[in-house]
């Protein structure tokens, strides 16, 4: 059962999992309604969300149109439907209530442009808007799809799905520990189980720690902000923190904890020019962009892209690449291997031409070279995988910087090699001893099939007192963690390369 659900989460984006989350709920409300199972009318809540989907997408590509940006459908739809769960359904005949729907929407939408500091928003967007409609037209959210117990079991289920595609385990925890501690120190021992009862079955904490906090743009993107930003959250959340008179609503504390990740992470959105297109190996290519000012990162970390698609498919029109070149480089390269049955993010990727323009944001990771040099590591890299291990050696060939490392590289043909400069390079300079591990068409010196236990045995004799950085297929991730683990490395000294919406 795990395992299915492994190939299911492998398959989905980060984006479209949460998108089916939200349907699946909105659906199950939508027939408990219709056996008054849930307090809310089924045809306003479908009249509801209807509205607040158009209204959502055209105030988006308005807004694109006007700030020439990529319209990305799939996160307006997002936004729309989260709406659609916390805002109480209108009728078609409540012209107050579907004027404060439409005023949540396009302050909503709006606020990812116009308050936003380096193409980069700062706020939640949904939290934003049903703010800004609770402040200024008296239409608070109710939050009605954590107050209703028979949708619990699809918020939990869908949720822990979603959590386990971020790996955001860490946030949640945090946040639901510092919640339930607030609340339980600001209520009489008598009351404790009346609390928890209430806090865990009929209030919005589940699906807020589930949607909200994980939101990957308004939060940090580091581990140790990270969990900072989810106990600043939790605490607010909790209903009995108060300023004087005033009281933080859910919303209020989410678009706090989002001036706080806006703080400590890395600012601003760069648009990026391709310069020229190099060839890695077979069927892999390097995209060097020209970026307007020097970006500030870390060998090994991540980007999102996004590219304008005319027409695309169900994984959209952004992804997660780790940054190929090194904060040492003059450019910012991107890594791709080209399938050939690829998304319409790749074929408009494989597409550009030398002027054309790409979005990056959110950087981010932790797959790093440890702060101590001294610290032996083990690079175990498959296919492209080679991507953050080509961004630190090209680091540490530039600042003449030696470190007792040892790469294991499997690739399925020689063809397939890709780096074979930068890694040859890191021998003759750096005394970096790199073996490769040939599926089909292994020469003198290589090893014949894929890396395996006796691979890291003959290779690396030390392997115990080393730190292993795996990147490549999730397939080969989830192998060699688990063929390391058996060999007795600790868990902590294995790191993967791992970034939200990988797939």
């Amino acid at each position: 059962m795990i395992k299915a659900i492994d190939r299911f989460l492998d398959h989905q984006t980060m984006y479209r999992l949460v998108l089916y989350y939200l349907i699946a709920l909105l659906g199950t409300a939508f027939v408990l309604g219709i056996f008054k199972l849930v307090p809310h009318d089924p045809v306003a809540l479908a009249f509801t969300t209807g509205l607040m989907l158009a209204a959502c997408w055209i105030t988006n590509r308005v807004f694109a149109a006007v700030f020439q940006v990529p319209a990305n459908n799939e996160s307006v739809y997002i936004t729309a439907l989260i709406l659609a769960l916390i805002l109480d359904p209108v009728a078609a005949t409540d012209v107050n209530g579907i004027g404060a729907v439409v005023f949540a929407c396009i302050w909503a939408i709006s606020s990812k442009f116009i308050l936003a500091i380096g193409r980069k928003h700062l706020f939640n967007p949904a939290a934003l808007g049903v703010a800004l409609t609770a402040l200024l037209l008296d239409h608070p959210a109710t939050w009605w799809v954590g107050g209703n117990l028979p949708l619990l079991p699809v918020v939990l289920c869908g949720g822990l799905l979603i959590v386990r595609k971020l790996r955001r385990v860490d946030i949640v925890v945090t946040f639901i520990a510092v919640t339930l501690a607030t609340i339980l120190s600001t209520t009489e021992p008598s009351q404790y189980a009346t609390a928890l009862t209430e806090t865990l079955g009929s209030s919005p904490l589940l699906f807020f720690a589930f949607v909200m906090l994980t939101e990957p743009l308004t939060a940090p993107t580091m581990r140790l902000p990270r969990i900072a930003f989810a106990a600043i959250v939790g605490f607010l959340f909790a209903p009995n923190i108060h300023v004087g008179s005033f009281y933080f609503t859910p919303e209020l504390a989410l678009l706090t904890g989002n001036l706080f990740a806006y703080a400590v992470s890395p600012k601003g959105r760069l648009v990026l020019t391709l310069e020229r297109i190099e060839r890695s190996a077979v069927d892999s290519y390097d995209f060097i962009f020209n970026s307007p000012r020097k970006l500030a990162f870390e060998a090994g970390q991540y980007l999102e892209w996004t590219l304008g698609l005319d027409r695309s498919d169900s994984r959209g029109n952004r992804r997660y690449f780790t940054v190929a070149s090194a904060p040492t480089e003059r450019t910012v390269r991107l890594g791709v291997k080209f399938y050939p049955r690829s998304s319409a993010f790749k074929q408009a990727l494989g597409a550009m031409k030398p002027g054309s323009t790409i979005h990056a944001s959110q950087l981010g990771g932790d797959f790093t070279l440890p702060a101590d040099p001294e610290t032996k590591i083990a690079f175990l890299a498959g296919g492209i995988g080679i991507t953050p291990f080509r961004s630190m050696l090209r680091y540490l060939i530039d600042r003449d910087e030696k470190r007792p490392i040892v790469i294991l590289y499997g690739a399925e043909t020689q063809q397939d090699i890709a780096y074979r400069d930068v890694l040859d390079t890191a021998k003759r300079e750096l005394g970096v001893k790199t073996v490769l591990a040939i599926a089909n068409g292994a020469e003198r010196g290589q090893y014949p099939g894929y890396i395996d236990a006796r691979l890291v045995r003959l290779a690396i004799p030390d392997y115990l007192e080393r730190i292993f950085y795996i990147s490549g297929p999730q397939g080969m991730v989830k192998a060699l963690r688990k063929k390391l683990l058996a060999m007795g490395v600790r868990r902590s000294r294995i790191k993967v390369d791992y970034f939200p919406g990988f797939a």
